[in-house]
């Protein structure tokens, strides 16, 4: 009698389900693949720890920087992204990074140093609290009011010092980031470092990242600082563009509704 489908078997099936779709909750999952939930949620958990997918506030699931769709090109916001903040970090001579939103905090996963004068030192795979850091707050101004609240059920967590700001006065600060594009960071995370950061799109308009330039505060203070933000918000645009290209490519070529990178 022939046996069912294998663990790796669904693990593959289901990569192939989270690529055609983009993303998935649990229940999705365990319809699309007639399982228990219990087993689509252990399943979506394993992809998430080898970084094949990621998990958002809204408890849903999308491919993750390591995910490669089956057929299709590999999938990597980083790599797709590194040409364009190799650019930017030349243009402005300070230090670029990437960020994705985890929870309530930011990860670094990629950065390209400017020039020889004093930078900013590289931070890839350190997490920040989110409402602190440029790129955090760029991607946090994405959320609704409910979202936002499932995320700091208690209020917003203080920092060592306790100087982190309060819940509206966060509020006020990502209802101005919507307004003008991009988030500010001056001092908050580090002493002397100041940084603007502005979301990467794909899919839908959906925020997958956030692109940071980061500078000693002697050199980006007040205008100095928001000036930064003009050739960020270019190249952000430019990654978003070619998301959006590659996400055509791929479902030209593989019939599926279309390519999905991270968060």
């Amino acid at each position: 009698m022939p046996s069912g489908p294998s663990s790796a078997d669904r693990v593959l099936e289901l990569l192939a389900l989270l690529h055609a779709r983009g993303r998935l909750r649990v229940r999705d999952a365990a319809l699309a693949l007639d399982i228990a939930p219990s087993t689509a949620h252990r399943l979506l958990t394993t992809l998430v720890r080898h970084g094949f997918a990621r998990r958002d506030v809204r408890h849903e699931y999308f491919p993750g920087t390591s995910a490669t769709p089956a057929g299709g090109e590999p999938v990597d916001l980083a790599v797709v992204a590194r040409p364009h903040l190799e650019a930017l970090a030349a243009e402005v001579g300070e230090t670029v990074h990437l960020m994705v939103l985890e929870g309530a905090s930011a990860r670094f996963v990629a950065v390209v140093e400017g020039g020889p004068a004093r930078r900013v030192a590289p931070r890839v795979g350190l997490l920040m609290p989110a409402h602190l850091t440029s790129g955090g707050k760029a991607l946090l101004a994405e959320l609704t009011a409910e979202e936002l609240r499932e995320l700091y059920p208690r209020g917003l967590p203080l920092t060592p010092d306790a100087a982190g700001p309060a819940a509206g006065v966060l509020r006020r600060e990502l209802a101005a980031i919507r307004r003008r594009g991009y988030a500010r960071n001056v001092e908050e995370t580090e002493r002397g470092v100041s940084a603007v950061g502005a979301c990467v799109r794909e899919g839908r308009h959906r925020a997958v990242a956030a692109i940071v330039i980061a500078a000693p505060s002697s050199r980006a203070r007040g205008r100095s600082l928001d000036r930064l933000s003009g050739p960020l918000l270019v190249t952000a645009a430019a990654v978003t563009a070619q998301l959006a290209t590659r996400g055509r490519r791929h479902a030209a070529g593989s019939g599926t509704k279309g390519f999905r990178s991270t968060e």
